[in-house]
C-alpha cells in the first residue's frame, strides 16, 4: 500500500513527528496528505500543550474569545505572527514559526529597574514602534541594574534559550551619556544556581569598532544577553541581569522596551 493511501489520520500521525515546516510542504503531496496537513488533531499537537491557558491570559478577554475561533493551524500561524500581549499588556508570547516553541518578551514594566520608579531618573513614555503602552526612558544613574525573572516552566523543554536586551538609545548624541565609555555586565542564570561572571558588551560602540548588537525587524536593537538550557523546564526562575555602577561616570538616553526570552540556534 503507498503511503498515500494510508487513512487521514494515520497520515496525521505521521506528520506529527516533523516539524510545521515540514508538514506545510506535505501538503502538496496528494489530497490526502493535504488534508492531514489541514487536520486539527496535526496542529493541537504542534502547540503548546498548555495553549489554552496561555490564551486565557490574553490581555483582553475579546483577543482570548477570537483566538479559541480560530482552526488549530490557523491559531498557530497567528501566534507566529502576532505576538499575544498577555497578563496586564506589559508582556508578550508568541511561537517560533519553524519549531513551535515558545518565546517570550517581558516589557519594561514587568522588569525590575532600580529607580524605574522615580522621574528623576526613568521616564516612561509611548514608543510608536513598541508593542508596549510604555517602555522605559533612563534620565540619569550611577548605578544602572535591570533585572527580568520567567519561571523555567513556562518555556519549552529540552530547548537552548537565549535572552536579548531590547533597546533603542535616544538620538540626541549628547543626552546619551555614559554608553561609549563603560561596558555593562550581561547575564543569564538559574535562580539559586552559582552566577557565572557573564559577559561584557559597549551598547554604543565607537565608530569603527565591533558593533555586539544587532538591528531588529520591528525597529529596535537588541543584544544578547546570555544563554541557559531548559532542560525539563522543572521549577525555578531564569534570571536576566544587567548591570554597570560606577562613582563618576553617570549613564543616560538608554530607551528599553524588555527582554526577550526565545530559542537559540547554533
Amino acid at each position: 500500500m503507498a503511503i498515500n493511501q494510508l487513512p487521514v489520520e494515520c497520515i496525521s500521525s505521521i506528520l506529527a513527528f516533523t516539524s510545521p515546516k515540514d508538514a506545510c510542504r506535505s501538503a502538496a503531496v496528494s489530497l490526502a496528505f493535504r488534508s492531514a496537513a489541514d487536520s486539527e488533531a496535526l496542529w493541537t499537537t504542534f502547540l503548546p500543550s498548555d495553549y489554552r491557558q496561555i490564551i486565557s491570559q490574553a490581555s483582553s478577554p475579546s483577543t482570548t474569545s477570537f483566538l479559541n475561533s480560530l482552526s488549530k493551524k490557523a491559531l498557530y500561524f497567528h501566534l507566529c505572527d502576532r505576538p499575544l500581549l498577555i497578563g496586564s499588556g506589559n508582556s508578550s508570547f508568541a511561537l517560533e514559526k519553524d519549531s513551535g516553541k515558545k518565546c517570550y518578551l517581558i516589557g519594561a514594566r514587568d522588569l525590575g529597574i532600580i529607580w524605574g520608579n522615580s522621574s528623576q531618573y526613568w521616564t516612561w513614555n509611548s514608543n510608536p514602534i513598541s508593542r508596549f503602552c510604555e517602555v522605559a526612558e533612563l534620565q540619569r544613574v550611577w548605578w544602572l541594574e535591570i533585572k527580568g525573572s520567567i519561571e523555567a516552566r513556562n518555556l519549552s523543554p529540552q530547548t537552548n534559550y537565549a535572552a536579548y536586551l531590547v533597546f533603542k538609545l535616544v538620538e540626541d548624541r549628547y543626552q546619551r551619556r555614559g554608553f561609549r565609555e563603560r561596558p555593562v555586565l550581561l547575564r543569564v542564570y538559574l535562580e539559586g544556581a552559582e552566577v557565572e561572571e557573564g559577559k561584557t558588551a559597549i551598547l554604543e560602540p565607537r565608530e569603527g569598532s565591533h558593533v555586539a548588537f544587532e538591528e531588529r525587524a520591528d525597529g529596535w536593537m537588541e543584544i544578547e544577553m546570555g544563554e541557559i538550557f531548559n532542560e525539563l523546564g522543572d521549577d525555578g526562575s531564569i534570571v536576566c541581569h544587567l548591570k554597570e555602577f560606577h562613582d563618576f561616570i553617570t549613564k543616560s538616553g538608554l530607551i528599553v522596551e524588555g527582554i526577550e526570552i526565545r530559542p537559540k540556534h547554533d
